[in-house]
C-alpha cells in the first residue's frame, strides 16, 4: 500500500471517528460506564475519550480499507502485473 492509499483511508476515518466521538459522548457519560462483569471502569474521562476515539478510528479505517479491497478490479487480483 502506498502513502496515498493510507491517506485515502485514514483521513476520512479520522474525521468520522471525531464525529462519532461527539455523538456518542453527547449521550453517554464516561463516569457511568461499567464493564461486562458489572464493575465500574477505573479510567479517567480523558482516557475513556481517547480509547473510544482510537476504537472508532480503527473501526472506520477497517471499513474504508475493506471498501478499497472490494473495489479492486478482478484483473488486478487474478493477473497482477
Amino acid at each position: 500500500m502506498t502513502a496515498r492509499t493510507w491517506l485515502i483511508v485514514g483521513w476520512p476515518a479520522f474525521l468520522v471517528a471525531g464525529v462519532l466521538e461527539m455523538v456518542v459522548f453527547a449521550m453517554v457519560d464516561p463516569g457511568d460506564l461499567h464493564t461486562f462483569g458489572g464493575g465500574s471502569v477505573d479510567l479517567s474521562p480523558q482516557a475513556v475519550y481517547t480509547l473510544a476515539f482510537f476504537v472508532f478510528w480503527v473501526a472506520t479505517s477497517v471499513a474504508g480499507a475493506l471498501t478499497l479491497v472490494l473495489a479492486r478490479p478482478a484483473d488486478d487480483i487474478n493477473h497482477p502485473a
